[in-house]
């Protein structure tokens, strides 16, 4: 009678065990982080980006996103998201939320998912209450890099660029060997030509071929023949025009890249006179250098979806 009392005793013991490890496992397996409220962001975490976005009528948004710990799940299962966001809306509203699960992006949403931030690419989704309607359009904006104190959103083109204060801008149409490129044109102040040789319809524009997949600057400039290069970390295409008529001198670049399925182009013009147009001293001559390095910021601040 002992010795069964005593194996009783000791499967009661080992039952015990068995069921304290299950539960132990089971609970780090439904791990969910702390501070899941919008109100608190967990102090723990490491930032690992900051981005701006700009959106339609030029709202903005500020987002600071953070790395959470990782935690090992079953063969099968679903990842256990563990990073939160900070965001600050141009209307004054701020957001911390915690990372959720998403097949597609990255998504954040507040604990009744009211409010959802769906980071996909450059670009990204605000829902209230299942609507998107306050922010809409939305695409990453590059830092400015000095001086490119104005911001441009296509929401049609799905891109978004920074170019200089007092710069004007318009949209326009063309059709080149078939293909209708629409494009917008930053064209530079009278502060840049005043007292130089330097015309006032120079300037940068973009310009978009939708929905074609190989891109190339000869389809932007006609009779030109396309190199391959790299800068700033994108690779482009890229071709070079000028010409010499009555006095004048014309220069036109492109610099075209694929992005989001469609074929896009930077390009520059510059149209100035000869100083011999002029009498001696009524003019100086324009800054050439400098106006190129400022054309090439605007193009390295353009963003696609």
């Amino acid at each position: 009678m002992k010795h069964v009392s005593k194996l009783i005793f000791l499967i009661v013991i080992i039952s015990i065990g068995i069921g304290v490890w299950r539960f132990s496992y089971k609970t780090k397996l439904n791990w969910t982080r702390p501070n899941n409220t919008p109100s608190s962001l967990n102090e723990n975490l490491d930032l690992i980006n900051h981005l701006t976005y700009l959106c339609q009528n030029n709202k903005t948004i500020e987002a600071f996103f953070y790395e959470g710990d990782f935690y090992p799940v079953q063969p099968g299962e679903p990842p256990i998201p563990s990073g939160q966001v900070k965001i600050i809306l141009s209307d004054g509203r701020t957001f911390d939320l915690p990372q959720t699960i998403s097949a597609d992006g990255v998504r954040y949403a507040n604990s009744d998912e009211s409010f959802i931030f769906w980071s996909k690419g450059n670009g990204f989704l605000v829902l209230e209450n299942g609507v998107e309607k306050n922010y809409v359009g939305c695409l990453a904006l590059a830092q400015d890099s000095g001086g490119l104190t104005q911001t441009y959103l296509s929401s049609e083109a799905n891109f978004s660029i920074r170019y200089p204060e007092n710069y004007s801008f318009s949209q326009y149409q063309d059709i080149k060997s078939g293909q209708t490129i629409k494009g917008v044109k930053f064209t530079i102040p009278e502060s840049l030509t005043k007292g130089t040789n330097l015309s006032n319809d120079s300037g940068v524009s973009v310009e978009v071929i939708s929905n074609r997949h190989d891109c190339n600057a000869s389809l932007f400039l006609d009779g030109v023949s396309a190199q391959n290069i790299t800068d700033n970390g994108r690779e482009y295409s890229y071709a070079f025009w000028e010409d010499r008529t009555a006095g004048n001198r014309y220069e036109e670049q492109i610099w075209a890249f694929l992005g989001s399925n469609s074929c896009f182009a930077v390009r520059y013009f510059i149209h100035y006179a000869n100083l011999e147009n002029y009498s001696e001293g009524s003019i100086s001559e324009f800054d050439y250098q400098a106006l190129l390095e400022q054309f090439d910021k605007i193009r390295q601040s353009l963003i696609t979806r």
